[in-house]
């Protein structure tokens, strides 16, 4: 038998459609289609879910397998959707979903508790093999910092659920168009010392007691840049300035919005950068930052509401300074490398960057480099506030003058010498003209302040202080 024409089948088909002359591979494709047709087709009826419960197929394997993947992610039909697109045999994926979310509000807090939760529903479609899923390593954490491999590990540390911890950390963003009564943070709006405003967001105390853990269990453990002296343990106004006692030039350069500039995303790095995964570094900014509700921000100006309205850390909150400092360590590595090179001394306390050196110092190109590099790191500089103050005039930082040792401004001890003589003969009552709640703890307050660069003037003062009447 002559071979067929190339281009031609080799059979062909009676009107019946039977094969009159059967191809070679006729086997082979009919054992390949009859293969498939045991593959759940996407639109094939559901079984029933008693009869998918009685399937040891799916209880002990394929359950076991889809649990790890649904365990501590963020428990909507998006991310759900495209957890299980990676199992191309599913056969009806969005009844899987509905499902899963009509039983539980939030994700499975474990590998056990997911594999449940899958065989209580069941699986609509049938049985199929999956690959095996990856080992969840344990999370590789740094400067000695607790581990925690999921956001259910967290939840546990702090004292609370999944869910509430999710509604803390407002993972949805529903808080800002939320009722006063269900937001997390009090606005309270103050006056600043040169004009303006500045605007304390405060957290209610549930919060904020969260907040203290994170701090102290978490935030505390990551050391700033050695240049950074304020919101740390053993380090003052005074340490920031000492190190520019008695220098040629002095440079002064503020930050412009320093918390609202450290947004979400710069929070979350730090956490990153901890070593926690993704959705752990996720919740932990969560809780640390906030944005201001809608209605709020509509009295600000525009330029500050435009700060606000994004998720950045609270002014108000016990995490915000650490974490503020942290965020600018890249700031402070390269300000220094900066300083470094042109054999200046660099120094900051919170919003207030400090460099001082010899007095040929190109002051012109410093703040030049010095703009670039902070426009870099995400920060702005307060162009009204930056001030360069040579030795023949009066060099401030941090309301201490430093032309030769760091120390209160003179007239401030006066002032406050010539106020506790007056209180010593009158009361205290009548040199309270501000009408403070507690002018005890204000003159204290100064008192400390003054002292704390200079014990001598301390000791004075404080022994004035004893003399006076403060009930009267």
């Amino acid at each position: 038998m002559r071979d067929p024409p190339r281009g031609k089948p080799s059979g062909t088909f009676t009107e019946s459609g039977t094969a009159s002359d059967a191809p070679r591979h006729a086997p082979r494709a009919g054992a390949r289609r009859r293969r498939e047709s045991q593959v759940a087709s996407p639109r094939r009826t559901s079984p029933d879910h008693t009869s998918l419960m009685s399937e040891s197929f799916w209880h002990h394997r394929t359950a076991r397998m889809i649990a790890p993947r649904v365990v501590d992610i963020a428990w909507n039909s998006t991310e759900l959707g495209e957890v299980l697109a990676r199992f191309e045999h599913v056969a009806d994926v969005e009844t899987l979903i509905t499902r899963l979310l009509e039983r539980r509000n939030h994700a499975p807090d474990s590998t056990e508790v997911a594999a449940e939760l899958l065989e209580v529903i069941g699986y609509p479609g049938d049985p199929f093999v999956l690959p095996a899923p990856p080992v969840r390593p344990t999370p590789a954490v740094r400067f000695g910092v607790p581990a925690f491999a999921t956001t259910a590990e967290l939840a546990a540390s702090l004292d609370v659920t999944v869910s509430e911890l999710d509604w803390f950390a407002d993972v949805g963003g529903w808080l800002r168009r939320a009722a006063p009564p269900l937001r997390h943070y009090r606005a309270r709006e103050v006056a600043k010392s040169r004009g303006g405003t500045r605007i304390l967001e405060i957290p209610k105390p549930r919060l904020r007691e969260m907040q203290r853990r994170v701090l102290h269990r978490i935030v505390d453990h990551v050391v700033p840049h050695p240049a950074a002296h304020g919101f740390r343990a053993g380090r003052s106004a005074v340490t920031f300035a000492r190190p520019h006692e008695g220098r040629d030039v002095v440079v002064r350069v503020d930050l412009a919005d320093f918390f609202p500039t450290v947004t979400r995303p710069r929070v979350r790095a730090v956490f990153e950068a901890c070593g926690y995964p993704y959705r752990v570094a996720s919740v932990l900014a969560g809780v640390c930052t906030t944005a201001m509700p809608v209605d709020e921000v509509a009295a600000l100006p525009r330029t500050q509401a435009a700060l606000l309205r994004v998720p950045h850390l609270p002014q108000g909150a016990p995490t915000s300074p650490a974490l503020a400092n942290l965020v600018a360590r890249g700031l402070d590595r390269r300000v220094a490398g900066l300083a470094r090179a042109r054999g200046l001394v660099y120094t900051r306390y919170a919003d207030d960057l400090a460099l001082s050196g010899p007095a040929d110092t190109d002051v012109g190109t410093l703040l030049w480099a010095l703009d670039r590099i902070v426009r870099d790191e995400g920060f702005v500089v307060n162009s009204d506030k930056t001030h360069v103050a040579r030795a023949h005039r009066r060099q401030m930082l941090a309301g201490l003058v430093v032309n030769t040792s760091a120390a209160a401004p003179r007239e401030r001890y006066d002032a406050l010498r010539a106020l506790l003589h007056n209180s010593a003969r009158t009361g205290a009552a009548a040199q309270n003209h501000a009408g403070l709640p507690d002018f005890r703890a204000s003159v204290y307050g100064q008192i400390a302040w003054i002292g704390e660069s200079s014990p001598s003037r301390r000791a004075r003062l404080l022994a004035m202080a004893e003399r006076v009447d403060w009930e009267s």
